[in-house]
């Protein structure tokens, strides 16, 4: 055989190799299939029940699963802490916004405040403070006239959440007694200001008593106010010579208004109505409280004189204060040279009230160099009085303003060139300075006619109530018809 016949053989007999075993594989799978098929038919029929129940229920959780899907999920607090095996379930709750808060403080005015000032203090702006004060100009009420010390109540709206103020709503504050100012924002968010007045019932008060070492003493025992007594002392100062004539044993008697707010309380002692002194050997000195009907008003006897009297020699509530420095020439104590004293100095503790000496008007109230703040009166054609180195000005004296004789314009100081607190007082007739302690200048009108009439009407009821014989608490005596 030749070498191409063997290699032919070689193929044929591979060829039929690989053919046999293909045979073989496929029978052993055959054989594998008809066993498994032989094998499944011989199940057992509760064998079959059982495969059948399984696909069933298989079928039915499908089916479930499938309707649950739909169905929005609905979650039970209760029952999922019952089945959640101790497991927390945490809740959350969205944050609750608190409503606004109200709240009020009260401000006090201090030296060097303004009015929108202390209403920003608060929060205020200064558009919303400049409001307020136009609103309170519409009811006759102006800021500056506020005073040191005066009390302002705010009340705002605050936000709970934050802290932060939203607005204020309402002002008030009460600058004398009985007239309160409240300012208030409108359903406009705009504010609005009013006057809320008080009546004031006026009562009649009488006080007496016996003097054993000073008058002021014993009527502050006998409960008189401090400025009733000032006053009393004032009426008669022009008079009476308190250091020489006043003894122990002497008696007075005083009839004075006061105010009375609804609910009882006193808040202010006013006029004196009737004011008496009984001196050595009885001597009785008794002035009547008497306005005219062009609105004058004087002390009068119980006839209608007017006590003459001369201008205030020593104008100052400090009525026992020393003489310092008297008018003359002298070597003034600062400048330390020779120059004329052209009035008289009264040492007296700083802030003592001082009076105007007569009846006139303010012609200066300023500032004056080595006088300091200076107030000059004029009284009539011929006379004026100077007063120097005040503390300050009382409220409302300026110059034009007509002044009483024994209303307060100021108060003692050491202004300008002085060396301590002390009221300096000058007298200028004609336009020049003369010694104080040597003038006399009568004044006073007496009654008569239709005035005297009216006069002696109220002197008989002053008397009723002064001798007790009316209840004088409860008679709101007029003075002037």
């Amino acid at each position: 055989m030749t070498s191409i016949d063997i290699s032919c053989y070689q193929g044929k007999r591979a060829k039929s190799f690989g053919q046999a075993v293909m045979l073989f594989l496929y029978g052993m799978i055959v054989s594998f299939a008809v066993v498994l098929v032989v094998f499944n038919n011989f199940s057992t029929p509760e064998e079959n029940k059982r495969e059948e129940a399984k696909i069933e229920a298989e079928r039915k959780e499908s089916k479930e699963i499938a309707t649950l899907a739909s169905v929005p999920e609905v979650y039970d607090v209760q029952d999922s802490e019952e089945n959640a095996l101790g497991q927390e379930w945490e809740i959350e709750v969205e944050d609750v916004e608190n409503e606004p808060e109200i709240k009020s403080e009260v401000l006090e005015v201090k030296k060097g405040d303004n009015f929108i000032g202390v209403l920003q203090s608060a929060g205020m702006d200064y558009q919303d403070g400049l409001d307020v004060v136009n609103a309170l100009k519409k009811v006759g009420f102006d800021v500056k006239k506020l005073q040191i010390g005066q009390k302002i109540e705010i009340e705002k709206t605050i936000d709970s959440n934050f802290g932060e103020l939203l607005s204020i709503d309402k002002i008030t504050f009460e600058p004398s007694v009985g007239n309160k100012y409240i300012v208030a924002l409108d359903e406009n968010e705009k504010y609005v200001a009013e006057l809320v007045e008080t009546e004031l019932k006026i009562e009649n008060k009488l006080s007496e008593g016996v003097i054993t070492s000073s008058l002021a003493v014993a009527m502050k025992n006998a409960g008189v106010p401090q400025n009733v007594i000032g006053n009393f002392i004032n009426i008669f100062s022009y008079t009476v010579d308190f250091r020489s004539e006043i003894k122990s044993g002497n008696t007075f008697k005083v009839l004075f208004e006061r105010k009375i707010m609804p609910d009882g309380q006193v808040v202010k002692s006013g006029d004196i109505l009737y004011a008496e002194l009984v001196l050595a050997r009885n001597t009785k000195i008794a002035l009547y409280r008497y306005e005219d009907s062009l609105g004058g008003v004087d002390y009068y006897n119980e006839n209608g004189l007017v006590l003459k009297r001369t201008l205030d020699r020593k104008p100052m509530e400090f009525r026992s204060a020393r003489i310092s420095s008297r008018y003359g020439w002298r070597i003034h104590p600062i400048l330390k040279r020779r120059i004329l004293h052209s009035g008289v100095d009264y040492a007296a503790p700083k802030g003592s009230r001082i009076y105007a000496s007569g009846d006139g008007v303010v012609k200066k109230a300023q500032w004056a160099g080595g006088y300091g703040k200076y107030i000059v009166i004029r009284h009539n054609s011929e006379y004026s009085t100077g007063y120097a180195h005040m503390n300050n000005f009382a409220n409302g004296i300026k110059p034009g303003v007509r002044v009483k004789q024994g209303q307060v314009i100021g108060y003692v100081g050491s202004t300008g060139r002085s060396t301590g607190p002390h009221l300096h007082f000058e007298v200028i007739k004609n336009g020049k300075k003369v010694d104080p302690l040597k003038v006399k200048a009568a004044t006073g009108t007496n009654l008569t006619g239709k005035e005297l009439q009216r006069f002696k009407k109220n002197v008989a009821d002053i008397n009723a109530m002064t001798n007790k014989q009316v209840d004088f608490a409860n008679n709101n005596l007029s003075i002037k018809e």
